[in-house]
């Protein structure tokens, strides 16, 4: 009897992984993108690992665009839209003819020690590159029905306090109100446009982590921003600074963490985490009215983890 449980329990653990490597459907007529973060290092660490499997994966299931949830550039952002880095750590990276689609961009704390608003400046500059503002938003209409989801595109940076006496962070931060960045949100989330089904934000730093757990950045995040996506309906916060990939739901407020597009650091198990992995990669997504896929996929493009969120 023992002996059989074993096999029951052995063969209902395969099934299971089975299950999860099948991921999401390339054939899936969806809102399709990938969420790549932490990424800029001119190659270096598993840079250009990630990006060769990055473009396997844009071959394969053709997404509409990419997010980039910042610390674009490494080690302190860009001086200008001139410099190196652009070519180095993107232009030459993510060449293929098949990745010059739209990259949605935030900012990062590592570009915030260069001139952020010269990757504002470079969406004037690349077709691709998407940043008009420090933050922003996009309605996109989802295919096969009348409904929308909408993203929204916040600059974290401005929302930690201990960066505004920081000698270098400072005179950046300064620069972003973010009082009225959180109005400006908040009208956003909590206006009545009956054809929003999906409300998804898309900032720097996480509001939960096993990477950081209790760091200052991820306490200033979660004071700041806690209540309003719980009391507004934000579906999804994604997140990156991290160097791991997780997916964590505390109390119905659900996050992604994407941010080991190069470095990977260790990331711990919490009460709430439904999935982490301190591996290299990214996350693919397809959103439909009534549900989001997401796949967590490795450097070697093994899918890791298939989550679900239904509407």
């Amino acid at each position: 009897m023992r002996f059989n449980i074993f096999l029951i329990t052995i063969w209902g653990a395969f099934l299971s992984q089975n299950l999860l490597a099948q991921g999401i459907n390339p054939l899936e007529k969806s809102n399709k993108f990938i969420v790549i973060g932490d990424w800029g290092r001119n190659g270096d660490d598993q840079q250009l690992a990630v990006a060769d499997q990055l473009l396997q994966q844009v071959k394969k299931h053709k997404p509409d665009f990419i997010i980039s949830t910042g610390d674009n550039f490494y080690p302190n952002g860009v001086k200008s839209t001139m410099d190196p880095l652009w070519k180095y750590s993107f232009e030459d990276i993510y060449k293929s003819y098949h990745l010059q689609i739209d990259w949605q961009v935030v900012l990062g704390n590592h570009d915030y020690l260069g001139d952020p608003d010269a990757q504002v400046a470079y969406s004037l500059v690349s077709r691709r590159w998407q940043m008009p503002e420090r933050h922003y938003t996009k309605t996109v209409p989802i295919k096969g029905s009348k409904d929308k989801v909408l993203f929204i595109y916040i600059d974290t940076n401005s929302l930690i306090p201990e960066f505004y006496s920081n000698s270098i962070y400072g005179p950046n931060v300064a620069k972003t109100d973010s009082t009225a960045q959180k109005m400006w949100m908040k009208e956003l989330l909590t206006s009545h446009d009956e054809a929003v089904k999906w409300k998804i934000v898309v900032g720097h730093h996480p509001m939960y982590t096993g990477g950081r757990t209790e760091g200052y950045d991820t306490k200033a995040i979660r004071r700041s921003l806690e209540t309003l996506f719980r009391e507004s309906g934000v579906d999804l916060y994604i997140s990156g600074h991290d160097h791991s990939l997780q997916y964590l739901e505390k109390d119905g407020l659900r996050q992604i963490v994407s941010g080991s597009a190069s470095e990977v650091t260790a990331s711990a198990s919490l009460p709430y985490t439904q999935f982490t992995a301190s591996e290299a990669g990214f996350m693919l997504f397809a959103l439909s009215s009534d549900k989001i896929q997401f796949d967590i996929i490795n450097k070697n493009g093994v899918t890791l983890y298939h989550g679900e969120i239904d509407k």
